[in-house]
């Protein structure tokens, strides 16, 4: 019965990720730790790995028609991977209280500013190595705590790259739900160990959900998609501050 519950959960809350840029984490890794008697670690490294598929199969749906900008995917992969795997590695030596905290505090701040309108060309006036300093940040983030990280990088597309929140979400998809965390969950195998009696429901959830929600993004409007966005903003900031 454990075992049909979090395949439900898996493919709802990577439904709802996909279509609202993140939060995923939020619902289905506390499911893991709560249905089945095992660590953080081993927890995490597991989830990472299911979220794979998650951007996997969003992804294929979002760029069906369309090929990604390659200049905004090379600079997330080359400057975003390395992060990853540092933040990986530095695991054991961040105190995960505080530092969930402060990321709680940046992704509140994330919510609010998600309220501001574009502003046009504003890549343009924006130093290349602030640009590369968010890309590297976002990643080491991704790697050490995970949650929240598709919500960062979704809200600079929006405000550095002008894009609308439907795009962004589809970039976020790619670059953080697929390279990101292939790569971070490649490095958490390597120093970590993960459950393998769960790691196939997580996966099937993880990769349909994602399709899906990816499919119901593209059906609606930019309004809705932010709506989603702004909402899973918040509950993630709720849940790392409290």
């Amino acid at each position: 019965m454990e075992y049909i519950f979090l395949l439900f959960v898996s493919f709802f809350s990577n439904l709802f990720s996909a279509f609202s840029g993140g939060g995923a984490g939020i619902i289905q890794l506390p499911a893991i730790l709560l249905l089945f008697e095992i660590s953080f670690p081993v927890a995490l490294a597991t989830h990472k790995i299911s979220t794979v598929l998650l951007g996997l199969g969003a992804s294929l749906k979002f760029f069906e028609k369309n090929m990604p900008n390659k200049k905004i995917l090379l600079e997330g992969i080359l400057i975003g991977l390395p992060a990853v795997v540092i933040g990986a590695y530095s695991i054991s030596y961040i105190d995960e209280g505080l530092a969930r905290k402060l990321l709680g505090v940046l992704i509140l701040s994330v919510f609010l500013l998600s309220f501001l309108k574009k502003a046009e060309n504003t890549n343009e006036n924006i130093p290349p190595f602030l640009i590369y300093g968010l890309l590297f940040l976002i990643g080491f983030l991704n790697g050490s705590l995970s949650a929240g990280t598709g919500l960062l990088y979704t809200l600079m597309l929006t405000k550095i790259y002008g894009m609308s929140f439907k795009q962004a979400i589809g970039y976020t998809l790619l670059v953080v739900g697929l390279f990101f965390n292939l790569i971070g969950a490649l490095t958490l195998y390597l120093i970590s160990t993960i459950d393998l009696n769960i790691l196939p429901l997580l996966i099937i959830g993880s990769f349909f959900g994602g399709y899906v929600g990816a499919m119901i993004a593209i059906s609606k409007s930019n309004k809705f998609i932010k709506t989603a966005y702004q909402f899973v903003t918040l509950i993630v900031a709720y849940k790392l501050l409290f």
